[in-house]
């Protein structure tokens, strides 16, 4: 089947992908962090005092998600959207009206745990369990509704914040963003596929031709060697956004110009999703899931050295090409190697983690900063993580590639 026709003969599917992976961008920190300085100067903290919150409320979020996620493996998508896409929005307008500080722990736990957590989760684990020989494809093809988003957003939202005295209403607009996308849902799944309507002979077995259970992951040797690689990317490359007025400040950037360098990193990371996707289905995740930390480290390297907006492009497509990786690979690599007949639960682990680490970049990074150290110093350390990072995965790959079923 070629790519047109598998875009008619999925485009219900696909784009309810596509649709919840754009809506999961009101709790993506490429979005809230758009309004870090007037959220620091409303609340009175300091780099690290608003990257403590976001630490603290992220870091609960992923508790939650651990648990939370396992239900795309037990309900519909639709049954899940009902709840999930309406307490989006609500987070929202709670954002927009909130004056306390307890009370903005609260907003940004809610907007992490169901914008970046369950949104995401639905379009992905939906994506890994409808298809099997063009599921690399078709991640690619859903994620983007993301990347549209990541290159619309921020420059939209940042424009109009120039144009506002409150930033606030902006999070009303948000609210209204997410609410529209439960009609459409609905109307592309009226027909949904459920995970209890797939027969078992439907399940893709994983290494040692087994279906592993969560407990199972947790126990292999393969999910502690990539770990360190599944937290660099939520870690630091959420830092690199959570951080950005304070990249544009030290650098001396004006900020709107540095935003409109997203759509670069944006577009080319389209590009990269789409081939990846191909290259997935036909050579198999591990062989790119060792390559997969390169152009981060590169990435980091090359901002951190850039004095000039030129250099920051540059640098921005090479971020691409990590996004555009990590956007399709890391799901497709848990339905190769463990199956996909515990998908929800065990792509509920990864977004945990993904979560979690993505606690962990704006919290140390803040900290950092408020000590003196400055993110564009911070980024020699951060090339250096994924450097041994990429050298463990290389290694657990490696051993463990031999074990796939033959038709892998």
């Amino acid at each position: 089947m070629n790519l047109f026709a598998f875009v008619r003969d999925n485009a219900g599917f696909l784009g309810a992908g596509a649709v919840l992976m754009f809506t999961s961008s009101y709790g993506q920190t490429f979005f809230i962090s758009i309004f870090a300085a007037q959220i620091m100067a409303d609340f009175a903290l300091s780099d690290g005092g608003w990257g403590l919150i976001y630490t603290l409320a992220t870091s609960a979020s992923a508790l939650a998600m651990f648990w939370a996620g396992a239900l795309t493996d037990r309900f519909r998508v639709t049954t899940l959207a009902k709840f999930v896409i309406p307490g989006l929005a609500v987070s929202c307008l709670w954002m927009a009206v909130n004056e306390t500080v307890t009370g903005l722990v609260f907003a940004i736990f809610v907007l992490r745990l169901l914008g970046q957590g369950m949104t995401f989760q639905l379009a992905a684990t939906a994506m890994a369990r409808w298809f099997v020989r063009r599921r690399g494809l078709a991640l690619s093809l859903s994620s983007m509704g993301f990347a549209v988003a990541q290159a619309s957003l921020p420059p939209i939202f940042a424009a109009l914040l120039l144009m506002s005295t409150d930033w606030r209403w902006l999070w009303f607009v948000a609210a209204a963003m997410a609410a529209l996308a439960f009609p459409v849902l609905s109307k592309l799944l009226a027909a949904e596929r459920t995970p209890q309507s797939a027969t078992e002979a439907s399940d893709a077995a994983g290494m040692e031709g087994r279906h592993w259970t969560r407990s199972d992951v947790l126990r292999s040797s393969l999910f502690w060697c990539l770990l360190p690689m599944l937290l660099g990317p939520p870690s630091w490359g959420t830092a690199l956004f959570f951080q950005q007025v304070h990249i544009a400040e030290v650098k001396g950037w004006p900020l709107t110009q540095y935003l409109a360098l997203i759509p670069i990193l944006t577009a080319i990371g389209l590009v990269v999703t789409l081939v990846s996707g191909q290259l997935i289905d036909r050579f198999g995740t591990g062989r790119l899931m060792q390559f997969f930390g390169t152009p981060w480290i590169i990435g980091f390297l090359l901002l951190a050295w850039s004095d000039t907006l030129s250099g920051a492009l540059i640098s921005f497509a090479v971020f691409g090409v990590a996004t555009g990786l990590q956007a399709t690979l890391i799901t497709a690599f848990w339905a190769e190697f463990y199956g996909t007949r515990h998908i929800g639960a065990i792509k509920a682990t990864s977004t945990s983690i993904m979560v979690l680490g993505s606690a962990v970049g704006p919290g140390v990074t803040g900290v950092l900063i408020d000590l003196g150290f400055s993110f564009p110093d911070q980024m020699i350390a951060i090339a250096a993580y994924f450097a041994l990072s990429a050298v463990l995965v290389w290694i657990a790959v490696e051993r463990t590639r031999a074990r796939l079923p033959a038709s892998a």
